[in-house]
């Protein structure tokens, strides 16, 4: 098995794609050691001292680490873990088969911001080592999440107000402003 790595703009967060299915659906992400029990990859990864958070995708795992730890250090523990998981062949997930929140009762301007965060920003921020959830619209404000590689990054600001607001703002009238949550 050979594991990739990519850099991300946030120097705390490095991407690893190890050139198999991660998750079957969505994602996850775990902020804590406590926090990581669904996932046996996410509770052996928290194992490693510097290992401050980890967020699974499609395809990648991004891994950020403690402002005192180093990659050099962090990378090859890192990368021997998620190999040992995958040859191994347990679970990235204790529950995969959750069911998914459906919303159906999603108004016309929800839907349509969804509908771009899907096919528009969502595989952008995940190229690096991200991604971003819709939370909520109130009277003409998109509230998303940062998730990943993108929580705490040093341009997610910029992202968030140039890029997807503008884009936005572009298609749909009704949104006047974007904000993290």
């Amino acid at each position: 098995m050979f594991i990739q790595t990519e850099q991300t703009p946030n120097p705390a967060s490095l991407k690893f794609l190890p050139g198999c299915e991660v998750m079957v659906r969505g994602t996850a992400e775990f902020k804590s050691a406590e926090a990581a029990h669904p996932s046996p990859l996410a509770e052996q990864l928290f194992k490693i001292s510097g290992v401050a958070g980890i967020f699974l995708s499609g395809d990648f795992i991004t891994v950020t680490k403690t402002e005192d730890a180093s990659w050099p250090a962090l990378k090859p523990l890192i990368l021997g873990v998620i190999m040992e998981h995958f040859t191994t062949g347990r679970p990235v997930m204790l529950n995969e088969n959750a069911p998914v929140v459906s919303s159906d009762d999603d108004n016309d301007i929800v839907k349509q911001i969804k509908e771009l965060l899907e096919t528009r920003i969502r595989p952008a921020v995940a190229a690096d080592g991200g991604d971003i959830v819709f939370h909520s619209f109130d009277h003409g404000v998109v509230f998303l999440q940062m998730q990943g590689a993108c929580a705490g990054c040093p341009s997610s600001t910029l992202t968030l107000k140039a890029g997807i607001e503008n884009l936005l703002k572009h298609f749909i009238p009704e949104v006047n402003e974007v904000r993290a949550v």
